[in-house]
């Protein structure tokens, strides 16, 4: 099995990790106050995606949306299974929905079968104090990775959720559709090292880290 470990916070908020599919990629489930927020579904198989379920079941909170860092395939993944079982809006943003749009493309690509999908998600724009339920977060614009790419922050619990962008001494991939080194770094430099040194980053592959041990050690992009 690969739910493989849990990060507890002060009531009310609480996060949880899985860590799925062939590209050991994060899945983070959030909840707070009878309410949960499901980050990234990159579940590969019905075993993973019944992790969650008993997790979410043993909360006993209901789950009001999925929000979407961006869409490489293995972030969506898992997202079939979810709106299966879950009538509930998916969130992404807009600037670019190609990826989007070639789900099934991308999953072909990687040697995946999945269908596409035949709605457009909810957008979820650059913004701050973006609410879902009991949840408020600010909506970060972070490309350079994909041009769809936003981070997630939640201030009161000095928490970001930074899919691909950066990751515990390293950085995401540029070698994509829209990908761009420079413009990467420019968005960690500029908006991720803008917060405080103490925000705990949970990334989209990996173990988690800190905007000041990042700032300080990341291998590609240091703080100016």
């Amino acid at each position: 099995m690969k739910f493989i470990a849990s990060f507890f916070y002060e009531l009310p908020m609480e996060l949880k990790t899985f860590t799925v599919g062939p590209f050991s990629e994060n899945t983070y489930l959030l909840t707070e106050n009878d309410h949960a927020i499901l980050i990234d579904p990159g579940f590969y198989d019905e075993r993973e995606f019944r992790s969650f379920k008993g997790e979410l079941e043993d909360s006993g909170e209901e789950l009001l949306a999925v929000c979407l860092t961006h869409a490489h395939v293995d972030h969506i993944l898992g997202l079939h299974k979810v709106l299966k079982e879950f009538d509930i809006p998916v969130y992404l943003n807009h600037s670019d929905l190609y990826l989007w749009n070639n789900f099934e493309q991308q999953s072909k690509i990687f040697g995946l079968s999945s269908g596409g999908f035949d709605f457009t998600p909810e957008s979820l724009e650059e913004q701050k104090g973006f609410t879902l339920g009991n949840f408020e977060f600010d909506v970060i614009y972070t490309p350079g990775h994909s041009p769809d790419h936003v981070s997630l922050y939640f201030e009161k619990e000095d928490l970001l959720i930074a899919g691909d962008v950066i990751f515990h001494n390293s950085v995401g991939r540029t070698d994509l559709y829209k990908g761009e080194f420079d413009l990467l770094a420019s968005s960690i430099r500029e908006k991720l090292y803008a917060l405080p040194d103490t925000t705990s980053v949970y990334p989209g592959h990996g173990p988690a880290t800190t905007i000041g041990r990042e700032k300080k050690h990341n291998a590609f992009v240091k703080a100016e």
